[in-house]
């Protein structure tokens, strides 16, 4: 395990090759690529691939955490990339995103990637307000309090936590469950709290030690299967 000491010195060492090397692909028009599949990222629209955590996340998505033929749902979802690989294996995707810009730039990859996406504008669960689904994903913004502008949307969210697991339950099918993406840089013990008052059962799946931060895979459900 890396100490404090080793984890700051590799924060301080990615934040100085984004200054030096990727500061002009963020909030920019840029062509990306991860994991083989084209992303056209929007200005004020988060760009997954310049940070280790989106790239780790796609990784995980294969049959044993997608079930084949599911109905998935994807919050929060940027660029669209969390969809698009769940789309790889889900019968029906629907992803939403409160920032405007977010909502085009995924229904652009979707069609850059021939993939079938129901795409909708809306904050966390308002654009599924009656709906369920079988998985959920979700990659929450790290930080609390208000966003400057849209693009810090996809940081900074307010009371996130609370508000993701009260009504988290509601969305889910019997056997459903979501897939919560935590970073020991950001809120992770607060969601984890709350999910548990929310009386909600908690596994961890999946977990990275990314020498700036340690990323975990939770699956969240309503039963201890």
């Amino acid at each position: 395990m890396i100490n404090q000491f080793k984890r700051k010195f590799w924060q301080q060492l990615y934040r100085l090759r984004f200054q030096l090397f990727q500061k002009q692909r963020f909030d920019s028009l840029v062509l990306e690529a991860i994991n083989g599949k084209s992303l056209l990222v929007l200005p004020s629209v988060f760009n997954p691939t310049l940070f280790l955590v989106s790239k780790w996340m796609v990784e995980q998505l294969d049959e044993t955490l997608v079930p084949r033929g599911c109905r998935a749902l994807e919050l929060g979802t940027g660029s669209g990339v969390g969809a698009l690989f769940l789309a790889d294996h889900a019968a029906t995707v629907v992803a939403t995103d409160i920032n405007p810009a977010a909502v085009r730039c995924t229904r652009i990859n979707a069609l850059l990637n021939q993939t079938a996406l129901d795409v909708r504008a809306g904050d966390l669960f308002e654009p599924v307000a009656d709906e369920r689904f079988d998985l959920i994903l979700f990659n929450p913004p790290y930080l609390s309090g208000e966003p400057k502008n849209a693009l810090d949307q996809a940081f900074r969210a307010p009371h996130i936590a609370e508000r993701f697991t009260t009504q988290l339950a509601q969305h889910l099918t019997p056997n459903g469950y979501a897939l919560l993406l935590l970073s020991s840089i950001g809120a992770e013990d607060l969601f984890l709290e709350r999910c548990i008052t929310a009386g909600l059962h908690v596994h961890v799946v999946r977990r990275k030690d990314l020498r700036s931060e340690i990323v975990t895979l939770y699956r969240i459900s309503q039963t201890s299967n």
